[in-house]
């Protein structure tokens, strides 16, 4: 099975084709451009250079969330359109857990953070398995919380915890002082990677069905920050 996959949660925008076990082609981009302005190029390059058409994919794969709320819309509402075009599939996968597949194979646990802005990351907790088992097991759900909250959790673990996600460089300096068991992830690890997507879907896709476009919906975890804003004027106007 071969699988399309896109990650666009953050400044880096990137497609992948996976197969079981192999990256067939990857590219990935982090300029000024949005995401509206790279992704489609980026994939049609990739796909060229790869030898590959739409045609030779079973199913297209996508982070849906967390993420930045711009970026989420149009790497989702990609996968709509290719999967409307096509008649095609999808799945969508936490950023999360995809970017905890950077340690896939590897008995360490992994703790994903995602900046979300004022002192707040995205984050989750995983435990990486074996080559045996494969994959990685999830120990916490999807959660908003700040940088603080996050400290207070994790300060009972006394094994090392591998800190993934464009977030992680934030957190480790903020909490490694407090915590020694944190590490930080290398570059070439520790940031979103389509390809990752596309080996959590493809673990997904062992007890999972795919959905039509139609069902694929964004995971925010907050409402974005417009409605943040009118809802703490409509509680202060209603207190007041």
């Amino acid at each position: 099975m071969k699988l399309l996959c896109f990650d666009t949660t953050a400044k880096t925008a990137s497609a992948a084709v996976v197969t079981e076990g192999k990256i067939l082609a990857e590219s990935s981009v982090t300029t000024g451009l949005t995401h509206s302005q790279t992704l489609m190029p980026l994939t049609d390059g990739m796909l060229k250079a790869a030898g590959l058409t739409l045609g030779d994919i079973d199913l297209v794969a996508v982070s849906h969330g967390p993420g930045s709320f711009t970026g989420l819309r149009i790497g989702i509402g990609t996968v709509k359109g290719i999967c409307q075009g096509s008649g095609k599939k999808c799945i969508g996968i936490s950023t999360l857990e995809a970017l905890a597949y950077a340690y896939e194979g590897q008995d360490v646990l992994i703790c994903p953070v995602m900046d979300a802005r004022c002192k707040q990351v995205y984050t989750a907790l995983f435990q990486g398995r074996n080559n045996l088992t494969g994959g990685v097991g999830r120990l916490w759900n999807d959660i908003a919380l700040s940088i603080e909250e996050l400290g207070r959790n994790l300060k009972e673990t006394r094994v090392p915890i591998m800190l993934v996600g464009d977030g992680a460089e934030l957190v480790y300096q903020a909490l490694a002082g407090q915590n020694p068991s944190l590490r930080l992830a290398a570059p070439g690890m520790r940031l979103q990677r389509a390809a990752n997507v596309g080996f959590a879907a493809l673990e997904h896709l062992k007890t999972e069905e795919p959905i039509s476009p139609d069902l694929l919906m964004p995971q925010y975890l907050r409402l974005p920050q417009a409605e943040r804003e009118l809802l703490a004027k409509q509680q202060a106007q209603k207190n007041g």
